[in-house]
C-alpha cells in the first residue's frame, strides 16, 4: 500500500509540473493558428437587413484558418430556412483543385440589429460568432468577423475586385483597428 502511495504522489506531481507546460504549448500552437488580429474589435457598425444579406458573397479576403487552408475560389450562399434560420453554403476549391463544402445554420442575435449572428457548423451543440462589422449601403461588400478579433473575412457580392476598390475594402478593415499585413488574399477566378 506503501508502495503504491508514492507511486501515486510521483505520478501525481510528474502531472502537476506537465501539465502547465502542455497547456502552455497548446496554447502556443493555438495562438499560431489563430493570431488576434484586432483585440478592440468594435461592436457592428450598422443594422443589417437579413432580405438584403442574403445571397452569394465572395471572399476577397480573409484572416488564415485551419478549415480554409489553401482554399481559392471562396464562395459563400446564405438562404432563408421556413423556420426562419439561415441555411449556409460554403464552397471552395481546395490546394488539390478539387471543390470543397459546408454546410452551416446561423440565427440572428436578438436585439443586434440584424449585424450579430450565432453560426454553427458542427450540429446544434457549438455555436460560433458571426459579426457582420460593416457594410456597403448596398450591401455591395461586408467586412465579418467575431469578437476575438481572430477571425475576419472581407466580402463582396462581386469577384474579383478591381485594385482601387480592393484598397478601399482593406483601408476599411484597418480602420475598424484590425491589421491588415495578416490578411490572405483570395484567388477567384
Amino acid at each position: 500500500m506503501a508502495a503504491s502511495r508514492g507511486a501515486s504522489s510521483t505520478l501525481l506531481r510528474a502531472a502537476a509540473l506537465l501539465l502547465p507546460v502542455a497547456a502552455i504549448a497548446g496554447g502556443a500552437r493555438l495562438a499560431r493558428r489563430h493570431p488576434v488580429g484586432n483585440p478592440l474589435v468594435p461592436e457592428p457598425l450598422r443594422p443589417v437587413s437579413l432580405k438584403e444579406y442574403l445571397g452569394r458573397w465572395y471572399e476577397v479576403a480573409r484572416y488564415e484558418q485551419s478549415f480554409e487552408t489553401g482554399c481559392e475560389a471562396v464562395s459563400a450562399d446564405y438562404s432563408l430556412r421556413p423556420d426562419g434560420k439561415i441555411s449556409i453554403l460554403n464552397t471552395c476549391r481546395g490546394a488539390n483543385g478539387k471543390p470543397r463544402a459546408s454546410r452551416g445554420t446561423a440565427r440572428p442575435v436578438p436585439g443586434s440589429h440584424g449585424a450579430k449572428f450565432k453560426v454553427s457548423f458542427f450540429g446544434p451543440f457549438y455555436f460560433g460568432n458571426y459579426w457582420v462589422l460593416d457594410r456597403a449601403p448596398d450591401y455591395s461588400w461586408s467586412i465579418v468577423g467575431d469578437p476575438s478579433g481572430r477571425y475576419l473575412w472581407l466580402l463582396s457580392r462581386t469577384a474579383p475586385l478591381d485594385e482601387m476598390e480592393l484598397r478601399a475594402l482593406i483601408s476599411r478593415a484597418a480602420a475598424l483597428g484590425y491589421d491588415t499585413t495578416k490578411l490572405v488574399m483570395t484567388k477567384q477566378p
